[in-house]
């Protein structure tokens, strides 16, 4: 007698086979048999024409503040996610003494744009050491298996004090104290080391990441005691990341080739394509091939699709955010302010005439004088978001050319969409991964079988990203609904978000539908799965905002054998289980 009989489904399975009509069968958390199978079940699951695959695991969010009061772990809750890692980009609560608790905050506020005055409120601190911390989430109950790296910048704020949080040099006495940290952490369950390098990563005061400039004594130093530990990896947020220092990529590649060849350690970086020379990815490709070739093992963490900022009024960020004239009217009434604007265009053009399009105030920008060009003239990359959203807009569309074609001030073009639906209108910024105007290059990188698809970032940017769902887009836009160019096959793209992201971070149990597996499992109607619009709640502590989208299609979600969403409502159970890499 089986606990649960899947019967009848198009099985695909995350090993990469060809989809296949199977059963599948669970005892308790565990997958038991897989095939043609004729025995009873306490319940029975009809399949038929449903896709069943593995549950999606996802290697690079930011729920780190989020998990101490927030059960679900949405949006990832709402796109068949079953497993996340978190600790990513240098950033995370753990280690930490408690007088620096409001600093973390902050870094983690400047980095990844989460509001700190939900983090604040919501983290209930029962922690120092990562340890602690890992024992603290265990203490909890959740619907996703949940994961961490130790972040680097909270270990050198802990170690050296406002020395490490300011990014002065690294003693050997300091340096010994990190590594015997790293060291504790693995052995506590950490999936390893994650690191910033780049200069767009800032805390809220400014300061760039803690590590952002560590020399490669440091670097190494944590290197190997990720190593030596038996288990693990280290993640990598590079310098040159966004475009805006080209000249480091090649040296980035060559210390994080040298060490994982000399050390045995597996490393992971950010790979995007910039907006600057947009094909030097394949220079970070070819470098890590070479790195291949003398035991180095550096692998591309590649993007489902470009990062789209998706803009509004309600945003923290957007075209007006600086305007002092906007500003003045959004403390009146919303009624007032929304009818005001629509009865005068002199207004409209006047805030049309304050656009800003940068950091916060306050908060430089780097970078070469490509780079920073591209926030000079942002219109060609900024698109109108009207139903749904479209993720490979075709540049006749972007705001740019509708005001060539009207012949208008592009600011005027981008407040009038921003007005619109009772000033819930909405814009789409690509400003990363999105240089010609397509996503071939996001095609091909994918289709590497060399690459991991990562940087989802769920849990971050919460007023103006929403990439969580991106496990839903590789399947809807990749495998079925793609028009301006080559799609990926089903079972490649379903083994992309699941076996090779389990198996690089060595979750070795999970990512597969087999005989032993772990019974984390998605039944889709693949014909329906679909997105909905984004739109603004003010569900996080303090009531303060984040955008939340969901997906339809998604008929059930399990994990570990529970059915924690069915027909895109919460179940309330929540069996999810804190991850631990071991040897």
């Amino acid at each position: 007698m089986y606990d649960v009989l899947i019967r009848g489904g198009t099985l695909v399975d995350g090993t990469g086979a060809k989809p296949a009509t199977a059963d599948v069968a669970i005892e308790g958390d565990r997958i038991v048999e897989v095939g043609r199978l004729t025995g009873a079940a306490r319940r029975t699951v009809a399949a038929d024409g449903l896709l069943v695959t593995p549950g999606w695991v996802d290697i690079h969010t930011h729920y780190d503040g989020q998990v101490t009061w927030d059960s679900q772990l949405a949006p990832s809750f709402w796109h068949g996610v079953t497993s996340i890692v978190m600790g990513n980009c240098g950033v995370g609560f753990a280690p930490v003494r408690p007088g620096e608790r409001d600093w973390l905050i902050g870094l983690m506020e400047g980095v990844e744009d989460i509001p700190g005055t939900a983090l604040a409120d919501g983290i209930q601190w029962e922690w120092e050491s990562f340890p602690e911390y890992m024992q603290a989430l265990a203490r909890r109950r959740h619907a996703l298996n949940v994961g961490a790296l130790l972040p680097h910048g909270a270990l050198r704020a802990y170690v050296m004090g406002d020395r490490g949080a300011r990014n002065q040099a690294a003693g050997a006495d300091d340096i010994r104290e990190m590594a015997r940290l790293v060291g504790e952490a693995q052995q506590a369950g950490a999936f390893g080391v994650s690191t910033s390098r780049t200069l767009v990563h800032r805390a809220i005061d400014g300061e760039r990441v803690p590590g952002t400039f560590a020399a490669l004594d440091e670097l190494e130093a944590l290197c190997a005691a990720v190593a030596a530990s038996g288990h693990g990896l280290v993640q990598v947020a590079p310098a040159g990341l966004t475009g805006d220092d080209l000249d480091v990529q090649a040296t980035e590649i060559a210390w994080m080739n040298d060490v994982s060849a000399r050390l045995g350690v597996a490393v992971t970086f950010l790979c995007p394509q910039n907006m600057v020379r947009p094909d030097s990815w394949r220079d970070q490709f070819a470098a890590c091939e070479a790195g291949r070739r003398r035991g180095a093992r550096v692998v591309p963490q590649v993007f489902g699709r470009s990062t789209g900022s998706l803009l509004s009024l309600a945003s923290r960020f957007h075209p007006f955010h600086g305007s002092p004239t906007l500003k003045a009217l959004q403390a009146l009434p919303r009624a007032e302010m929304l009818r005001r604007l629509a009865q005068d265009p002199a207004l409209r053009r006047r805030i049309a005439a304050e656009a800003t399009i940068g950091p916060p105030e306050g908060r430089p920008r780097d970078g070469n004088e490509e780079y920073q060009g591209l926030f000079r003239n942002p219109w060609p990359y900024m698109y109108r978001v009207d139903a749904l959203v479209d993720y490979e807009p075709h540049p006749d569309s972007s705001i740019a050319a509708i005001a060539a074609r009207q012949q208008r001030d592009p600011r005027e073009v981008a407040l009038d969409i921003l007005l619109e639906n009772d000033g819930n209108g909405m814009i789409s910024y690509h400003l990363l991964g999105y240089a010609r105007g397509n996503l071939d290059a996001h095609r091909e990188m994918l289709a590497d079988p060399r690459s991991v698809i990562g940087a989802g970032d769920g849990g971050a940017h919460v007023t103006v990203i929403c990439d969580a769902g991106m496990p839903t887009f590789m399947l809807t836009h990749w495998v079925r609904d793609r028009t301006r160019g080559p799609r990926l096959p089903l079972e490649f793209v379903v083994r992309k978000q699941t076996s090779d992201t389990a198996r690089l971070f060595g979750i070795a149990d999970r990512g597969q539908i087999a005989p032993g597996f772990r019974a984390d499992i998605n039944l889709i109607d693949f014909e329906a799965l679909s997105f909905e619009r984004p739109w603004m709640i003010h569900d996080l502590p303090t009531g303060a905002a984040r955008l939340m989208q969901k997906a339809r299609g998604y008929v059930a979600t399990m994990v570990n054998g529970k059915v924690i969403q069915e027909n895109g409502a919460d179940t309330g159970d929540r069996p999810g289980l804190v991850l631990r890499s071991a040897a």
